[in-house]
């Protein structure tokens, strides 16, 4: 592991502290005497003992001077005390190191220091003359020396090897020997492999045993030729390879790297430079492929500073692809500055407009994940109208409302028969898609609700009218999150399905983070279990990265978070998550992901222990929460809301509540996201909580009618999600009216309804809830079993501050003797 890099040990830390209860045993080395204190491996370990993964740490010193003797021993077929003067010298020149051991002993062998007497039937040394002898014990020149005797074949197969790294394919070792200048590396195989340098797997690969035998032939080439050596053997593996117009598939890769070390011999050959360009190009698009953004973004820098100057009259072709492959790669890489140039240059230099049309795409992505909103509605905007589209300046809520109704009819008219249409090859219909798309997106954080429907509905409408087309299911997809509603939301779900099932007749690779996002976070919880999403959304989130489209996997990440805070995941393993993705976060510079994460871990901190050992205040991020147009004004307060409910302050949370749903109150019943369903549940149990105060009688009796209304409505589609907190708010009810049975019937149903379906936080606060009426009826030995229970499922969920609380109230009951 001496040899990862920062990003690699990124992702094995992700995959080692996910916190989803896989099961895995990693194991890793690394050479302490090849890494200095800086290193990125002490930060990796640091951070797997931060996130609590259990780690053993064992120190592998060479072998000492007693194992070694019986190692020798066993070797010569001799007793250990008659080895032991060799064994002490062995020692002294390897320390005890295995494999420096057997390349010490071979050498000794090799130079007849150590041979096989025949008369005495064993073997024989000098103790004089090897204590006498000038012997090396560096390993490479041990290895140098013996490599240095070898036939040239040998010779040349093991440099080879050494110049394409630790493992090479057999298959580029049979075709390099077609070469003349390689003819014998075929032959020098067999010998490489008997004398133990390198080793073949089941799969026909080659490696070298160790990592100092490859670096040991990779100095039998002069230090003064290396460069040479690789452009050579690149230029013989490129005729070989790519000659006639073949497919040099992952070696191309390989092919790359090695040409790429003789820029100084390639910038002297006009015709060659540019099929190296090209070739580097090649690379660059199978590394973004493989989703390898970084070795992509390698591959083409290098293309590119292969163009002549006068490149785009010269090579009109070659520059336009070049240009967009490597503005994609160094997106995906964070370089946003670079890729935001380079694109912006490629559209000032394209010819026409659908040569420009796939760069204002990139470009938009390239805005996006830098927060510029506004730039990225106007590009969007403009090019929607060079398309033939028209962009109304505004749209007012009834034209909203009519288009919604419009929409959701006609495809309920032809969605059938139209999903087994034929697909459109209308290549004006797939760009207009791709761009009300993004517009879409920019829309939610700079425009009115009433602007985003159009844009939706106008999607959805343009597919109905032209046919299907791989960004049907994502305008589909759109359309359905924004537009859902108590009223519509059997036929959105229905939509929604009906998206998903493209990826059967598409290949939607590409759009899995925009279509995991808003089915699994913005609309299956309506008629699903909340917890089938979340590795969904995670897989959307991984997807996102891998394949460059960070921002979209980011707001999947964002998703992740508040589901597993309202399903009532272990409030410490939601904490590391959230830190794992706050470090994602500072490579990707998303401040907007950042302040949502930063929001969600207040809560969770409160919930924990009330913020005193893990909170941070993200209230100066957030901006004007009496700004309706404030896209964290909703979060904020539905997250305060929540949070003072459960510390038990009513009147801050009567406080939150009604910022909530100023202005907004109608619609604040009526539809909303996952959090704003439990904001209402637990404004509700507020409102409950203020009526038994005699506090607000009116107005919390409103709240509190419209609280269960709303749950109600949604437990139809939902058992799994609502049943328990419609339960709860109705046993509160009842209890506030005195009659005693149904409000037992309804805390036990809600307890056995949250169990069921996983919710231990909700289970606890039903628990809570019971106890505490049967405190108030005076039925103490009842109230101490609910407490009791509410104590357990709140240790479970990880909240410190509620099982003090809860223990407070046990210490408190007056209960009999021996009970």
């Amino acid at each position: 592991m001496q040899w990862a890099d920062s990003t690699a040990l990124d992702v094995v830390h992700s995959i080692l502290s996910d916190t989803r209860g896989s099961c895995m045993f990693f194991v890793g080395t690394y050479r302490d005497n090849e890494v200095r204190v800086d290193h990125d491996i002490f930060n990796f370990i640091e951070r797997l003992e931060i996130s609590n993964v259990r780690t053993t740490k064992l120190h592998l010193a060479g072998l000492n001077q007693h194992d070694l003797n019986t190692m020798i021993s066993d070797a010569l077929c001799l007793y250990p005390r008659i080895c032991k003067s060799l064994t002490d010298i062995v020692f002294q020149k390897t320390k005890g190191n295995p494999f420096f051991m057997l390349e010490f002993v071979q050498s000794l062998k090799s130079r007849g220091l150590l041979r096989y007497n025949f008369h005495q039937k064993r073997w024989v040394w000098n103790e004089g003359m090897l204590r006498g002898e000038t012997i090396t014990d560096n390993v490479l020149h041990l290895l140098h020396s013996k490599m240095s005797c070898l036939h040239r074949n040998v010779q040349t197969l093991l440099t080879v090897m050494a110049c394409f790294g630790s493992s090479t394919n057999e298959t580029v070792v049979h075709r390099l020997s077609e070469s003349p200048h390689f003819s014998g590396v075929r032959n020098g195989m067999a010998e490489a492999l008997s004398d133990g340098f390198i080793r073949k797997d089941e799969e026909g690969c080659l490696h070298f045993a160790h990592d100092k035998v490859r670096e040991a032939a990779y100095n039998l080439i002069h230090y003064s030729a290396k460069k040479q050596f690789h452009y050579n053997l690149g230029k013989v593996l490129y005729s070989l390879f790519l000659g006639e117009g073949n497919d040099a598939g992952d070696t191309i890769l390989l092919i790359a790297g090695q040409i790429n070390h003789g820029k100084e011999w390639i910038i002297g050959d006009q015709d060659f430079r540019i099929a190296v360009a090209e070739l580097n190009m090649k690379a660059g698009k199978k590394a973004i492929d493989g989703c390898d953004h970084k070795t992509a973004y390698s591959y083409l820098r290098f293309a590119i500073s292969l163009l002549p100057n006068d490149h785009w009259e010269s090579h009109y072709d070659l520059s336009l692809s070049l240009s967009f492959l490597f503005s994609s790669a160094a997106n995906s890489t964070c370089q946003y500055n670079e890729a935001e140039q380079m694109i912006r240059k490629t559209l000032e230099m394209a010819r026409c407009l659908e040569d420009q049309l796939p760069s204002y795409l990139l470009l938009s992505q390239i805005l996006q994940a830098q927060g510029k909103v506004k730039d990225v509605y106007d590009t969007c905007s403009t090019i929607l109208t060079e398309l033939g589209e028209s962009i109304p300046e505004s749209n007012t809520l009834a034209m909203a409302s009519t288009q919604i109704v419009e929409t959701i009819n006609t495809y309920e008219k032809v969605g059938d028969k139209w999903l087994k249409g034929e697909k459109t090859v209308d290549k004006t219909l797939h760009k207009t898609l791709q761009f009300y798309n993004v517009i879409s997106l920019a829309a939610y954080f700079c425009k009115s609700h009433s602007m985003l429907v159009h844009f939706v509905s106008k999607a959805v409408q343009l597919s109905l009218q032209r046919g299907l087309s791989e960004h049907t299911a994502l305008a589909l997809i759109q359309f359905t999150s924004v537009v859902t509603m108590e009223d519509n939301v059997v036929s959105c779900y229905r939509i929604a399905k009906d998206a998903m099932s493209l990826q059967e007749r598409f290949d939607l690779t590409a759009v899995i983070p925009d279509l995991y996002f808003n089915f699994y976070g913005r609309i299956a919880w309506r008629f699903e279990p909340l917890q089938a999403g979340i590795d969904k959304l995670r897989q959307g989130f991984e997807a996102g990265l891998s394949s460059g489209n960070a921002d979209m996997g980011l707001h999947c990440a964002i998703q992740v978070i508040k589901n597993t805070i309202c399903i009532g995941a272990n409030l410490s393993s939601i904490l590391e998550e959230i830190g794992y993705y706050l470090q994602i976060l500072e490579t990707y510079q998303s401040e907007m992901g950042r302040t949502f994460l930063l929001i969600f871990r207040e809560t969770v901190s409160t919930l924990i222990d009330n913020g005193k050992a893990t909170g941070i205040d993200a209230t100066p991020l957030v901006g004007d929460l009496d700004d309706q147009k404030n896209k964290f004004r909703d979060s904020v307060l539905y997250h305060s809301a929540i949070r003072c409910y459960w510390l038990g302050h009513t009147e801050r949370c009567r406080y939150y509540s009604e910022k909530c749903m100023k202005g907004v109150e109608q619609t604040f019943w009526q539809g909303g996201n996952i959090t704003a369903y439990v904001a209402k549940f637990f404004i509700g149990l507020n409102s409950l909580d203020l009526l038994k105060k005699n506090k607000h009688i009116d107005r919390s009796s409103q709240v509190s009618r419209l609280a269960i209304a709303a749950l109600k409505g949604a437990a139809v589609n939902s058992d799994s999600n609502f049943t328990n907190k419609l339960r709860l708010l109705e046993a509160e009810q009842q209890s506030l009216a005195e009659r005693h049975w149904k409000a037992i019937d309804l805390y036990h149903a809600s307890i056995t309804s949250a169990k069921r379906s996983g919710l231990i936080h909700e289970q606890g606060l039903a628990c809570e809830k019971a106890g505490f009426y049967f405190k108030r009826v005076r039925q103490n030995e009842k109230a101490l079993q609910y407490f009791q229970q509410a104590r357990d499922c709140y240790q479970a969920w990880g909240s410190s501050m509620k099982v003090a609380f809860i223990q407070n109230e046990l210490d408190g009951l007056n209960l009999p003797n021996g009970i």
